[in-house]
């Protein structure tokens, strides 16, 4: 059929569309809907077994529903009583979207959509079984830790008056960092069968016996109990089962009677063979970023560190693992060869605690707990991975035995001496632009325009603004930003815009995305993350960082670029390169003088404009395809007003000063809008830049300095300006120097005291 979206899901046909804007636009085939599929829920665990509802397809209730997810997983769906598809979601080892397909014949998979499959703590705790008082099920058999165990989970979510209870295991087997190192869930037994689905179950656990016990961190999985064991050996189909799974967690609880006899002992065992092992392993410890200096440098990151949720100074900072923390940030991205993560955390004085001086100091990860793409194997596997190298060896050294010094040699903090900070760039108001340079500048241009463009990572960044209005709905003679669109290399693309209706709507890959259920997405070259209030920031694996907001009708938009990008940046924010004389570098590469006119700013302006063959916008309304597609790419009939004038006998010009103070774009933007909000918006975008660069400023560390034996010191903060002071205990005295202080050049001053 020459008009059908069977098979054509994404694609542009002869007479019609079978691509996301075809419904804005008016353009669909008339079985769009049928055979490009929309689903709810749209995201689930990647442990798989979630069930989610076929929207608008109207099925056959004879038909054989299968599920195709990636081309070649395939599950076994179902038509309800109501004649709408579903499909059960299956064990997957990687995050993201992922395509599936729908059979109604078992043949062939005319309809398809997309699954997001997210990292199993990301899951909201109600989609998942929760074992009450956790610490006790991962502490069972330590002193003074026994008794019953409960487990409650919601009832409603499978449909079945009767339920089983099974222990799950995660394994990687082959040879580490090789090609045959493979990830593993595996069933391991039946805890309880067929009992009431009243959504609570409790229990006194006994110690497990041969194979079993050789697992230590698993999982619980609750299912109806019509599907019975036998079941699963025959098909090794454990895939179409309606599934509730717990948080993952160690098996302290089902662990063997040696350890019930002597934990203490039976984890230094594991403990001193889990050291051994990480001796023959590469050590990753060499390709993993340094630490921001500061909590203020490791907040302001926000293209390459994001907040551990083990330790969040905005959710009350309980820092479970890491006493003496307030807060502590995660690197965003895995290290290039070995998949290794970064963590870093900080004090109440915000400075950073290393785990040479305390327990609670930051410790880096032989595998990164959100894993990283392609995922699939280990050291990638989301959450998993982490888990078996750098949790349970934390729970056999630090938390069952007394041997935490063993896992802190092996996993020892970063300091910051290598630590640079990125280079901010931002665009508020009625466009006002501060360079990475720091140049300042208002440029009022209509249409489309390149903002930031790198030919180190083809990273692209680009602006569309449209025309401000007057309080009272007429056109004011100056433009804001409505629309931001991004990417790296060959990464999804990703669009933050205001829409008709002036909501704030993201975009991936030309589909407007829903955050109702998720606010975190790993997507393509990229991380997504939105806030509760629309903060939108997008990470990319460059470690560059875009952050978007919505404020008074215009975006608020920031770049951080790390340091590789020196000399590497064209477009409205400049060339990168510390010399704010070059800013003014237009497409065809000539330069004018940082003292030009706003009418020659307004050339340059112009000259970077987008064309339609490199936009990354999406068209999907007439008013855009007319304005900005058909339209000019820069609208050289708009002239807007260059420096706005202020009239003394203006009662908006008396009241502007008691709201804009001496800032500059909060007038100009008084002045052209004539609101309040706006102005307010652009001052508060401006100070909240100001801010930005004074957090990102360089900070010289000297390096952790180590106490004399027999001796102390007296500070941990390795710092700039920095004095430590040594003394001796009783019976030393001290040789070398009493106090040292961190220098300018890096280097302490004064020379190693001894006791």
């Amino acid at each position: 059929a020459q008009d059908s979206c069977a098979h054509q899901c994404g694609k542009l046909l002869g007479a019609c569309s079978c691509q996301v804007t075809c419904q804005s636009l008016g353009i669909c085939c008339p079985d769009y809907k049928e055979f490009c599929l929309q689903i709810s829920p749209y995201s689930g665990s990647l442990m798989g077994g979630k069930d989610f509802l076929i929207n608008n397809t109207a099925l056959n209730n004879s038909s054989v529903l299968k599920c195709r997810f990636k081309q070649n997983i395939t599950t076994s769906g179902y038509v309800d009583k109501d004649g709408k598809g579903h499909c059960i979601s299956p064990l997957l080892y990687e995050t993201g979207f992922i395509p599936f397909e729908v059979s109604t014949d078992g043949l062939t998979f005319p309809y398809s959509g997309t699954w997001l499959s997210v990292h199993h703590s990301k899951v909201s705790d109600e989609e998942k079984c929760t074992l009450v008082n956790e610490t006790k099920w991962q502490y069972y058999g330590t002193p003074n830790t026994g008794g019953n165990l409960t487990l409650t989970w919601a009832q409603q979510t499978l449909a079945a008056t009767h339920v089983n209870i099974e222990v799950w295991g995660y394994q990687e087997t082959g040879d580490s960092y090789s090609e045959n190192w493979m990830a593993e869930w595996k069933y391991l037994y039946t805890l309880a069968r067929k009992i009431p689905n009243t959504g609570k179950y409790s229990f006194i656990p006994v110690p497990t016996e041969g194979s079993y016990s050789t697992w230590h961190f698993g999982i619980l999985r609750i299912i109806p109990n019509n599907y019975f064991d036998g079941h699963r050996q025959v098909h090794q189909n454990i895939d179409n089962i309606p599934s509730i799974w717990s948080s993952e967690h160690a098996l302290a609880w089902h662990l063997e009677k040696d350890f019930r006899k002597d934990p203490n002992a039976w984890a230094t065992a594991k403990c001193i063979e889990w050291d051994r092992k990480e001796e023959l392993l590469p050590n990753f410890m060499e390709e993993i970023i340094d630490c921001p200096c500061t909590l203020a440098q490791a907040r302001a990151d926000t293209g390459r560190f994001h907040t551990d949720y083990g330790c969040d100074i905005e959710k009350g900072s309980v820092c479970t693992y890491h006493p003496g923390a307030v807060h502590c940030v995660r690197a965003i991205q895995a290290s290039p060869q070995y998949g290794a993560g970064q963590q870093c955390c900080y004090d109440s004085s915000g400075t950073q605690i290393l785990t040479y001086d305390s327990t609670g100091g930051s410790t880096p990860d032989r595998g990164h707990d959100w894993g990283s793409p392609p995922f699939l194997k280990p050291p990638r596997i989301p959450g998993f991975s982490h888990w078996l190298y750098d949790v349970i060896s934390f729970y056999y050294c630090c938390l069952w035995s007394d041997n935490c010094d063993f896992y802190m040699k092996r996993r020892p903090s970063s300091d910051c001496r290598t630590y640079r900070p990125p280079r901010a760039a931002s665009a508020f108001g009625d466009p006002h632009f501060l360079t990475f340079d720091g140049l300042n500048f208002t440029f009022n241009g209509l249409g489309e325009y390149t903002l930031v463009e790198s030919d180190l990572t083809s990273l692209r960044v680009q602006g569309r603004t449209q025309q401000a209005h007057f309080s009272n709905g007429t056109g004011a003679q100056g433009t804001g930003l409505s629309a931001v669109a991004m990417q790296e290399n060959n990464s999804d693309v990703i669009e933050v815009r205001y829409s008709e209706d002036l909501n704030l709507q993201v975009l991936l890959n030309q589909r407007v995305l829903n955050f109702s259920e998720q606010t975190w997405m790993d997507l393509k070259g990229l991380y997504l993350y939105s806030t509760p209030d629309q903060n939108i920031t997008v990470m990319f694996s460059s470690g560059s960082g875009v952050e978007i907001r919505g404020s008074g009708g215009y975006l608020t938009l920031t770049i951080l670029l790390p340091e590789k990008f020196m000399n590497h940046t064209w477009g409205l924010f400049g060339v990168m390169n510390g010399n704010p004389e070059d800013d003014y570098t237009f497409k065809n590469k000539t330069t004018m003088s940082v003292h030009a006119s706003p009418q020659q700013v307004f050339e340059f302006g112009a000259s970077w404009a987008i064309e339609n063959g490199t936009s990354l916008f999406t068209y999907d309304t007439e008013f855009l395809l007319n304005s900005f597609f058909f339209g000019e790419k820069h609208n050289a009939s708009f002239l807007p007003v260059f420096s706005p004038h202020e009239d003394p006998a203006d009662p908006l010009v008396q009241e502007m000063v008691s709201h804009c103070g001496s800032d500059p774009f909060c007038r100009f933007d008084v002045l052209t809008t004539r609101s309040f909000q706006v102005g307010n918006s652009t001052r508060l975008s401006h100070q909240n830049h100001k801010l930005l660069v004074e957090h990102l400023e360089p900070v010289v560390s000297c390096g952790w300095l180590e106490p004399p034996t027999n001796g102390r010191k007296n500070d941990t903060n390795y710092l700039l300006g920095s004095t430590i002071n040594f003394t001796c205990n009783e019976g030393y005295e001290l040789r070398g120097s009493q106090e040292r202080t961190c220098q300018a050049s890096g280097a302490w001053s004064g020379d190693t005291p001894q006791c």
